[in-house]
């Protein structure tokens, strides 16, 4: 039987059946990471590995258990200096009890853990920079270098490989670039029953014939709120007609900025037009209710989840050409107009957004059909839940090759 992730047990990586693979992270709660954690896990169970996560606790707990992974409570959460001193002996204990093999961390205090035990007990060190980690005087450097201190570094991006070859340039050989993955089956229009997207349209207040105009994401100054609220202005009064422009996301307590925007609703004369309705608990059905998916980031992403997912259920995109979001968009000059999957923009420019959600609204019929299946095509190709696990138990099974042919060298 397959997994959900499209590997069959024992079809490939057949170097890593029986091996003891640990992924260390602090806790297994809602989050990229995390949920790149429990996927790994499955592929890992498929292959015949042992998966095992090392972590504090969480909500994916269960959802790892069931799909072949086990758990090891260990307290990875713990930034004490003190106490990450004291977890170097617990994790080589822990290695050699359960015979591990090679340790992935994912966060940056566990992995100054996971240096010092792989280095001691001499197995392969894996690390992944899941986002771009602030600070740039020399302490907070020094700190986030452990991420590039593995055998392996994977970056999410090209985007945040320029960022690691940039501040570590003595990592750059060891850098690899496996953009995370999107459960293609679940990001599927085929996956959302027509009833899912009405029960939406009608929780969002959407009437019959209204298009919608997405932004997916928390409620915090560089999503980009702001200038999304600005465009909606700009095409309301230019005459767009049957047109909801909906805010969907948590303001994860930042209520000074969730004033900020209601208040540019009022007053500009919105309300009705621009709408938060809150988390969304059914992103496929959002991505597929929406005319059109803005992006419009002021800051540099990491990745472009929306982008993705959204292209997946034939949205067009509209994104910052900032970042790592435009390497998940297609769009000119890079690529001919009839290869256009979306729009990039500039950061901060609400004109530029504007423009780009009116002639994603005005595409015919056919125009948009043809755009769909460009971006579903090039988000499987480049994107997809499986081909990251691959890839990833990849990195491992020839690590441990090397080790096995003493081709590997330890890195300090």
């Amino acid at each position: 039987m397959s997994t959900s992730i499209g590997l069959e047990p024992g079809e490939k990586h057949a170097g890593l059946k029986g091996r003891t693979i640990l992924q260390l992270i602090p806790s297994l709660d809602a989050g990229g990471a995390e949920r790149t954690t429990v996927d790994v896990a499955e592929g890992l169970a498929a292959a015949g590995a042992r998966p095992l996560v090392a972590c504090s606790g969480g909500r994916l707990v269960a959802e790892l258990q069931m799909k072949g992974g086990e758990w090891a409570r260990f307290p990875a959460n713990t930034k004490n200096p003190l106490r990450l001193m004291g977890n170097i002996g617990r994790l080589k204990r822990l290695c050699r009890d359960e015979g591990v093999a090679l340790i992935h961390a994912r966060s940056r205090a566990p992995a100054w853990t996971a240096l010092a035990a792989t280095r001691a007990l001499k197995i392969p060190f894996v690390t992944t920079y899941h986002g771009i980690y602030s600070g740039r005087a020399a302490p907070k450097l020094l700190y986030n270098s452990v991420m590039c201190r593995a055998d392996v570094v994977i970056a999410n991006s090209r985007y945040t490989e320029a960022t690691i070859r940039r501040l570590f340039p003595w990592a750059s050989a060891r850098v690899e670039v496996i953009h995370r993955g999107t459960d293609l089956s679940t990001f599927a229009p085929a996956a959302v029953a027509p009833e899912r997207v009405s029960k939406l349209r009608a929780d969002w207040g959407v009437a019959p014939g209204e298009r919608i105009v997405l932004v997916a994401a928390r409620l915090t100054g560089w999503k980009g709120q702001k200038v999304f609220i600005e465009a909606a202005r700009r095409l309301l009064a230019g005459g767009l007609e049957d047109v909801i422009f909906v805010m969907a996301g948590d303001p994860q307590g930042r209520e000074n900025y969730v004033n900020e925007l209601d208040r540019l609703i009022e007053v500009h004369a919105l309300a009705g037009k621009v709408r938060r309705v809150g988390h969304c608990t059914d992103m496929p059905a959002a991505f597929l209710a929406a005319a059109v998916v803005a992006v419009p980031s002021t800051e540099p992403e990491a990745f472009g989840r929306s982008a993705v997912e959204a292209q997946a259920l034939g949205a067009p995109v509209v994104v910052t050409d900032l970042g790592a979001v435009p390497e998940t968009v297609l769009a000119p000059p890079e690529v001919a107009e009839g290869e256009r999957t979306g729009w990039r923009i500039p950061p901060a420019d609400p004109q530029a957004l504007a423009d780009a959600i009116s002639a994603a609204i005005a595409m015919q019929q056919g125009q948009r059909a043809a755009m769909q299946g460009r971006a579903r095509s090039h988000v499987e190709a480049h994107f997809s839940l499986p081909g990251m696990v691959d890839a990833t138990l990849g990195v491992y099974e020839r690590l441990l090759r090397e080790q096995a042919c003493g081709q590997r060298d330890d890195i300090f």
